[in-house]
């Protein structure tokens, strides 16, 4: 859980780093980022700021940010069903727009290869992609994934199909992925 005054820092921080990477916010948007701690209460390391344009049945937007060497746990997009109607586990493509992203998926690496700061929760995949500004990588559905901004911190845009972030299934089974803000 966090404070609403780590809330209302982490919005403006946000809005700093999209600014700086050039993404208009309209006054409207600027309402309706979200600051994810995932349950741990430890946003600096564990978290993720993301501004949801659109999420309807068949695509998704967002733009997010990671503050320098935050984490956002690892997960993977997995299908299920939705008022019985069976869907598919989400594809989503990352494009970093400013900084770096060290982005980990299934695959060859070790533990000890990694550039990233390994963070204070349950991780078992170290194929590392890096991507610098201007670089993509797109992720099938149940693919398991966690990335870390660099040192100078991270905005990556996300495209995908539609987005169903409260059944991400967390390695990690401590993380809450809805967020909660103490009034």
């Amino acid at each position: 859980m966090i404070t609403k005054e780590e809330r209302d820092h982490a919005v403006a921080a946000t809005l700093e780093a999209f600014v700086a990477a050039g993404i208009a916010v309209t006054p409207e948007e600027r309402g309706r980022i979200e600051v994810a701690d995932f349950g741990l209460g430890m946003l600096d390391k564990i978290g993720l700021q993301l501004l949801v344009y659109v999420n309807t049945e068949r695509c998704c937007a967002k733009e997010m940010y990671l503050r320098p060497f935050q984490t956002c746990p690892e997960h993977r997009h997995v299908g299920g069903a939705e008022n019985g109607v069976p869907y598919e586990g989400k594809e989503e493509t990352f494009r970093v727009r400013r900084g770096t992203c060290l982005l980990y998926v299934d695959g060859e690496g070790s533990r000890d290869s990694i550039r990233a700061a390994l963070p204070p929760t349950d991780v078992t995949v170290f194929h590392e992609v890096v991507l610098h500004e201007g670089a993509q990588y797109t992720l099938r559905p149940g693919t398991n994934h966690w990335f870390q901004a660099g040192p100078e911190g991270a905005v990556v845009s996300e495209f995908s199909t539609k987005s169903r972030d409260e059944s991400d299934l967390f390695t990690d089974r401590r993380i809450r992925r809805i967020p909660e803000v103490e009034e």
